[in-house]
């Protein structure tokens, strides 16, 4: 039952990664398209921001190994 809870958990942590990523970089171009000079402010919060989204599914698959050992 153990490999069953894993797999949902880093099953999850991917979706919901990919999902914030495609949002993420949608509004991104979006607003370089809106505002080409703020390219480079746009750049660098939007790279900070996938770095937080994807500290998700690293989270996600160490939980997931634990709870697959039984160590969780």
């Amino acid at each position: 039952m153990n490999f069953l809870a894993a797999g949902i958990m880093v099953g999850l942590a991917a979706m919901s990664a990919a999902i914030g990523n495609s949002l993420l970089f949608s509004k991104y171009i979006e607003g370089i398209t809106r505002q080409p000079e703020a390219r480079g402010t746009l750049f660098g919060q939007t790279m900070i921001l996938f770095g937080l989204i994807e500290a998700l599914p690293i989270i996600g698959v160490g939980l997931g190994i634990m709870v697959f050992f039984g160590l969780l």
